[in-house]
């Protein structure tokens, strides 16, 4: 009988164990799911944060080019101009941070229809769709049932807060701006460039911005009908044509209607060379362009999460700007048998441009074709322009208009699917051909647009204040002038000249 008993308690002690065992087995997987379920949040949170971090320090990197564009003008110019050159690149940043702030990001990213935005309209003020919200994150989430509920749509695929995405977007508004600085130096008057300033980042930047990275017509994507099928599929990646491009169609139209400087062109048509004041200036102002562009180009991945696309494309910026420097210096060599300086570092600006759009699109080895042909482009381009009598003091219709336009087309002949797929995650599935003809397509629509507007809002500026200075303001210099004041009051020889 006590062996019965005893047998009995070891049957229960067993039954007992394998039903602990089954009890933990089921209850395992459970245990874990919630812990994943309070891990990802956290993660999540995390990456946010690096995210966040990352386009925010690309962002003042960007910003930080507003002193390279400012060195590069002034010192392209005549020390006479130096402090107005200084006040416009300067008061540009104010004015392209208010106007785009107040109506142009809502009109480029605002969801609307396919030509322009219609939602947050003013001050930024549509709903965020932010981690903040938790929508971001959802899809590595697979505990959240979140949903995207903001009104900007086009760009809700980066996910970081609201007013990182409004301030990396910002600084490349205010690069646009500042483009046309420099093709209207040392003739305009401070109080026309301002207004015009306004309109741009207000309107002409943020409608064909809207085209290409606010869902527009030329973002649409396979399947689309009638004209988004006709534009669409057209890549830039990081501004070769939304920001070079129309800075530099602006520039162009306005170098045009306010005409040359004074004795820029002689009576026989040649051309009277007028030299800045300060290489010095523009070549430490170029050094901080090219370092500034290790923010403009990766930083257009919004992400630190793909360390391979940062990387592909800082390596592609870097390799393009460096040839271009080369085939200027090689170009510049040939054509006026001196290595002239400042086709040099304009050479290293137009590398920098023409791979802005295709940086991640292509390989190293295209890319550094890109930034030699972009080189040779510029120097032709100065000669260009000069033998035309549109007279460019620091040659921004070369490195921006010209390589920007360069930049785009060079996306489709030189596209690589497998680096689209990859890097951008942006591919097309077209072949490089047809690729060539949907860039080539959307260049020529944002370049007639800004064509036509910029020349709308000079006109109606000539016609309402004056575009120009007078005659003798212009001998004087612009910074007595327009401003009361010297840059150099030690040298007063040297601001006459």
């Amino acid at each position: 009988m006590k062996a019965f008993r005893m047998g009995m308690a070891a049957l229960g002690i067993w039954l007992a164990a394998g039903a602990g065992v089954a009890w933990a087995q089921e209850a395992a997987p459970a245990a874990i799911q919630d812990s994943a379920a309070s891990l990802v949040p956290a993660m999540s949170d995390l990456r946010v944060g690096l995210d966040t971090v990352w386009v925010l320090i690309a962002a003042m990197l960007v910003f930080f080019m507003n002193t390279g564009f400012a060195m590069v003008e002034s010192g392209l110019c005549r020390a006479k101009n130096t402090v107005n050159i200084l006040a416009k690149n300067f008061i540009v940043f104010a004015i392209a941070s208010l106007s785009f702030w107040v109506i142009g990001w809502g009109l480029m990213f605002g969801d609307g229809n396919p030509w322009v935005g219609l939602q947050g309209l003013f001050f930024a003020s549509g709903a965020d769709n932010s981690p903040a919200l938790g929508a971001a994150y959802a899809s590595m989430n697979p505990f959240s049932t979140a949903t995207y509920e903001g009104v900007y749509s086009a760009i809700n695929w980066t996910p970081v807060p609201l007013w990182a995405k409004f301030f990396f977007q910002l600084v490349f508004a205010g690069t646009a701006a500042t483009i046309v600085s420099g093709a209207v130096a040392e003739r305009i008057k401070f109080s026309a460039f301002l207004v015009f300033s306004v309109l741009l980042v207000a309107f002409v930047y943020p409608l064909s911005g809207h085209w290409i990275w606010g869902g527009g017509i030329l973002g649409a994507t396979p399947g689309e009908s009638g004209l988004a099928a006709f534009f669409g599929n057209f890549r830039d990646f990081a501004g070769s044509t939304v920001v070079h491009s129309v800075g530099g169609w602006a520039a162009l139209t306005g170098a045009m209607i306010l005409g040359p400087r004074l004795g820029k062109y002689r009576s026989d048509g040649k051309v009277n060379p007028i030299f800045g004041h300060s290489m010095t200036s523009a070549a430490l102002g170029v050094l901080i362009l090219w370092f500034g562009w290790f923010g403009f180009n990766p930083g257009s991945t919004m992400s630190a999460g793909n360390g391979a696309a940062i990387a592909h494309v800082l390596v592609n910026t870097n390799v393009a700007a460096a040839t271009g420097a080369i085939g200027a210096t090689i170009t510049a060599w040939l054509l006026l048998k001196k290595p002239d300086l400042s086709m040099v570092l304009n050479g290293c600006l137009a590398g920098l441009v023409a791979i802005t759009a295709p940086c991640a699109f292509v390989t190293v080895g295209s890319g550094a074709v890109i930034g030699f042909i972009g080189g040779i482009l510029v120097v032709l381009g100065v000669l260009f322009f000069d033998k035309v009598k549109i007279d460019d003091p620091v040659g921004a219709l070369s490195v921006h208009l010209l390589n920007g336009v360069w930049g785009t087309l060079a996306l489709g002949l030189f596209y690589n699917e497998g680096i689209a797929t990859s890097v951008a995650a942006l591919a097309t599935g077209l072949k490089p051909f047809a690729q060539f003809l949907q860039q080539l397509k959307g260049a020529a629509l944002v370049g007639a647009f800004t064509v036509v507007v910029s020349a709308l809002f000079w006109y109606a500026i000539k016609a309402l204040m004056g575009l120009r200075v007078s005659r003798a303001e212009e001998i004087g210099g612009l910074d007595v002038g327009e401003h009361g004041m010297e840059a150099y009051p030690d040298f007063q020889g040297f601001l006459t000249k």
